[in-house]
Parts: structure tokens; C-alpha cells; sequence
């Protein structure tokens, strides 16, 4: 059973040879895995023979980006970024932090409209995405696409980028209408940008990965209501416009996120990833008992959920034979599994499918 096969049983509630597995590596791990192991990152992935594999997707070919002589730079938001480099035990991390969010200054509906830095979907070259995906087809695997960590299908994260962290949501209470627009104009792109990508992919792009975190650690960061008040509207245009495109669509949100569940699978989610076991209310066995129900309808239908071993705990601090138990007891309550650093989701005897 190849890595297509078994993963789209598992997606239809369907039993595979084994569980289907995912990987997500940060730079300094794949440093570390060149270092020690001699290994890049492709050869990992064929080495534990991980089935979801994602294609880079359009190349950016639009104005030039900011750049500054402190090393900030701009993103396709106007969003400056700092670098920043931490030292991890045996290695170090770099990511780039916001420095400045553009439109914090903003107070009215007209200055967010007549902003100069929105992305637009001609910034991006379309054209190798189909020879993308034929390369994974070819190998038998799953060809996912979700950007990058910056420009990913989303709503909430580019707001909070440039509108402010704490201020969007100071928005959402005192000034909906300003958080309205800038939610319009990130769906707006998102929507066009994600259409060309869908045609240029010939029907051969199996899942999207759309990416927002909607939870902290002890519950969601907005209220149902104000989630369907603001984020509704978008969330149900990029699954539906991925659905008609013949693709599986997967969100992407860490935290405690229990209360907006029904929400995301009623507006057309296939896979909920991933679930973070250390956050409130996000025990799988108790969510699998609501929402694995492939039979149910409406806002409790079955969803296919991927899961994870505790990054913060288990996998960072646990020996190996407690890992591997906690591992077994998962397997036995739910039906999931973890290999190497994956993430993956298989269904259950009664039919759900978890990771």
C-alpha cells in the first residue's frame, strides 16, 4: 500500500496497512539532522517513509521587498521583522520577530483601504506548481500545499501582524469595522492567490493546509461568537473554494480550541491538526467521542483529527520508554501513532480517523 492509498482510506474512514504520518521540522532541527545524522531532509523523509509531502507552491516574483541595513526587512505585508537567533541545547533557532506592524496607527475604515503594501495574487509565478505535484505523485505520496510560515492561507495571524497582536482584538470590541476591513482585504488576496494556485495545479494538489491559531493554552483567543462574527465568513470561503477544486482541506491552529470545533467542521473542515494535549479541553479520546462519527451530520460530523505527542513535555523531557508507552496508550484509547518526529492520523475500528 503506497502513501496515497493508505492516506486517502484513512480520510475516508477506512482502514489502512498503517497509520499515515506527517512531518513538520524546524531549520535548526534539519541543521542538526545534517550534522549528526549526515541526512537532509528528503532523505528523513524517505528513510521513515512519510506520506504527506508539500510542494513549495508559486514563486514570489513581485516588487522588491524591504530590506534594511540593522538586517530587518519587510514581508509581503509591509510587516518589518527582525532576526532573532536562540541557542538550543546542541543547536540554535532563527526565526524573524515583528518589529513594527504597519497599520497599528490606523483609525479609520478609509486608512486601512488606502494602505500601499497590500499583496496582490500578480506579485506570484503560478506556472511549475502542476510539475510540482507530479514530482510527489510520482513517488507514490500525498502532495499537500501550505506556504510558509509567513504567508499561509489565513486570517487572524496577517491581522496580528499588522495591526497588532493585542490591538486586533481591542478592535473586535471597540472598532469592528476596522477589523472587518482588513479581514475583507486578507481574503480578498488569499482567495485569488489560492484560485490560481488550484488551476495551475491541474487537479493534481490533494490536501490544502490553511494555518490560524485560534487557541492559547487555556481556551480559544476569541469567543464562538466572535469567531463567526469575524472569521466565519473567510474560513467558509477557502475551504469551499479548495473543496471545488477536489482538494481535502486541513487547518493548522495550536492551542485550546474545543469551543470553535463544531464551528471549523460545519464550515467544511476535513482535518483538524493538530491537537496539542497539554492545552484545556483538547483530551483526543473525549474529542474522538464527539466528533469521530463519520455517521453524524451537521456541526458534530466525523473529523479526522492529527495529533501529537507533547512537544513541550513528553518528546522533549520523556525517556524513550515512557514516549513509546504513552504512545501505546494513545494507539489503544483513539488509534494514532507517532513515528520519529511525525504527526499522522489512521481511523478507529468504529471508524474515525485520528493523528
Amino acid at each position: 500500500m503506497d502513501s496515497r492509498e493508505r492516506t486517502f482510506l484513512a480520510l475516508n474512514f477506512e482502514e489502512p496497512d498503517r497509520v499515515p504520518s506527517d512531518l513538520w521540522t524546524s531549520s535548526g532541527f534539519e541543521r542538526k539532522l545534517a550534522a549528526e545524522l549526515r541526512l537532509t531532509k528528503q532523505q528523513l523523509l524517505d528513510r521513515y517513509d512519510i506520506d504527506l509531502r508539500y510542494i513549495p507552491g508559486p514563486t514570489f516574483i513581485g516588487p522588491p521587498l524591504a530590506t534594511f541595513a540593522d538586517g530587518d526587512d519587510e514581508d509581503i505585508w509591509g510587516v518589518r521583522r527582525q532576526p532573532v537567533h536562540i541557542e538550543t541545547g546542541g543547536g540554535s533557532e532563527d526565526y524573524r520577530e515583528v518589529a513594527c506592524s504597519p497599520l497599528a496607527g490606523a483609525t479609520s475604515v478609509d486608512a486601512i483601504e488606502a494602505y500601499d503594501h497590500w499583496p496582490c495574487a500578480d506579485w506570484f509565478d503560478y506556472s511549475d506548481i502542476e510539475s510540482q505535484c507530479d514530482a510527489i505523485r510520482d513517488d507514490g505520496r500525498v502532495v499537500v500545499f501550505m506556504g510558509d510560515r509567513l504567508n499561509r492561507l489565513a486570517q487572524l495571524k496577517p491581522a496580528m501582524y499588522m495591526r497588532g497582536v493585542e490591538q486586533i482584538f481591542v478592535d473586535m470590541v471597540d472598532s469592528p469595522e476596522i477589523v472587518h476591513a482588513i479581514f475583507r482585504r486578507i481574503r480578498s488576496f488569499y482567495l485569488e492567490y489560492a484560485r490560481r494556485i488550484f488551476e495551475a495545479a491541474a487537479g493534481k494538489l490533494d490536501i490544502v493546509l490553511t494555518g490560524d491559531d485560534f487557541g492559547s493554552q487555556n481556551g480559544p483567543l476569541l469567543s464562538p461568537a466572535m469567531w463567526i462574527e469575524y472569521l466565519q465568513e473567510g474560513f467558509s470561503a477557502y475551504t469551499g473554494l479548495a473543496r471545488s477544486s477536489g482538494c481535502r482541506v486541513m487547518h493548522h491552529t495550536c492551542g485550546s480550541v474545543r469551543p470553535l470545533i463544531p464551528l471549523m467542521v460545519e464550515g467544511g473542515l476535513d482535518v483538524l491538526q493538530s491537537l496539542q494535549p497539554e492545552a484545556a479541553d483538547m483530551a483526543p479520546a473525549t474529542l474522538k467521542a464527539e466528533f469521530g462519527d463519520r455517521e453524524r451530520s451537521g456541526p458534530a460530523r466525523g473529523l479526522r483529527r492529527i495529533r501529537r505527542l507533547s512537544a513541550r513535555q513528553i518528546v522533549e523531557f520523556g525517556l524513550r520508554r515512557y514516549q513509546e508507552a504513552v504512545v501505546r496508550s494513545t494507539i489503544s484509547s483513539i488509534i494514532m501513532s507517532m513515528a520519529a518526529a511525525t504527526a499522522g492520523s489512521r481511523p478507529s475500528s468504529s471508524g474515525s480517523a485520528a493523528s
